[in-house]
């Protein structure tokens, strides 16, 4: 039902699915956020076969605060709570919980989709991976599913409600699921896995004439110090 919806507003391409063959449950399905269209694109992306089963780690701040988004969200993207936004004890033990709730459910046999920068990127640009998603892979022992999302930062930007009019076009790359190797640290992996997906973005973005992540960073620097520039005469216009 979502999948129709979403995509009636976008034009979506979806790129790389004959590498997801020979993936079977649980993985973690690990990708750039930057607009609230990620989810759906994901989900809509994926076989039906992986995606049937697909629990997503949504913010618990933000989606299940109230019961007009709690209510929607569990029931289109099959959401459990994750911690976000904390002091440090109670991001400790918040996030524990969302960690024992993520690795039961993996013990269950059920994927997820998760989000290691934890907030849709307010630059377009991709942020840090905090290394919590390559843990779980680690010790869980599952792959992680690495997907590049290309044009739905410009499509549906943080703050909008609904997508651009005229069906932006957006992209939906898979990539090769990748395994921690050997002794490999969940910082390590984590950067891996980072760097492989702004690969993939960057390999498509420039492919289909759309902002590559340097662009997108470029920009925001620029911006930084368009702002700062202005600032000084700011300070004397309110004196």
């Amino acid at each position: 039902m979502l999948k129709p919806a979403v995509w009636g507003l976008v034009d979506v391409t979806v790129h790389g699915r004959e590498r997801l063959r020979d993936l079977s449950d649980p993985f973690i399905v690990v990708s750039n956020h930057s607009s609230h269209l990620d989810s759906p694109l994901i989900i809509g992306g994926l076989p039906r076969r992986l995606s049937r089963h697909l629990a997503t780690g949504a913010a618990a701040d933000y989606f299940f605060e109230s019961f007009w988004r709690r209510a929607p969200t569990s029931l289109f993207f099959n959401a459990f709570p994750v911690e976000r936004g904390f002091s440090q004890r109670q991001k400790g033990e918040r996030g524990s919980r969302s960690r024992g709730m993520s690795g039961h459910l993996l013990n269950d046999g059920v994927p997820l989709l998760l989000f290691p920068e934890g907030t849709r990127s307010k630059t377009k640009a991709m942020g840090r991976f905090t290394p919590g998603v390559a843990a779980l892979c680690i010790s869980r022992n599952v792959p992680c599913l690495p997907v590049a999302l290309v044009g739905a930062a410009l499509a549906m930007p943080r703050g909008a409600s609904l997508p651009r009019w005229g069906r932006p076009s957006v992209h939906v790359v898979f990539g090769d699921p990748m395994w921690a190797e050997p002794g490999e640290t969940a910082h390590q992996f984590s950067e891996r896995i980072a760097s492989y997906i702004r690969e993939l973005h960057d390999t498509t973005a420039q492919a289909v004439g759309l902002p590559r992540m340097q662009d997108y960073e470029e920009a925001a620097l620029a911006e930084k110090m368009t702002r700062s520039l202005d600032s000084p005469d700011e300070k004397e216009n309110d004196q």
